[in-house]
């Protein structure tokens, strides 16, 4: 299952969300993201872990308990859309 965390402070790192999120249960991976510029993080990351149900306690566990000073929001991630625009077009002139 995979876990969108939100509200993270800029100042956590994908091994301190790690940590955080070992104590209940086994995490595959962790994903702080940031921006493609600036390299800073967009304060918000994935946790991906293989045992739903530890992953579900994970969530409640986790969700709005602080971390860095921030409180967590923690939810089951939803799947990326797609919302890049293109290939709609709209009415060109002739």
């Amino acid at each position: 299952m995979k876990l969108y965390v939100g509200n993270l402070s800029f100042d956590t790192s994908e091994s301190d969300l790690r940590s955080a999120f070992e104590a209940h249960g086994t995490v595959d991976s962790v994903a702080v993201v940031s921006d493609k510029f600036t390299g800073r993080s967009r304060g918000f990351g994935f946790i991906e872990m293989n045992n739903d149900e530890e992953a579900k306690a994970a969530m409640s566990q986790m969700n709005e308990k602080e971390l860095d000073g921030r409180k967590l929001n923690v939810n089951e991630a939803r799947p990326r859309e797609d919302n890049r625009g293109g290939g709609g077009g709209g009415g060109g002139r002739y």
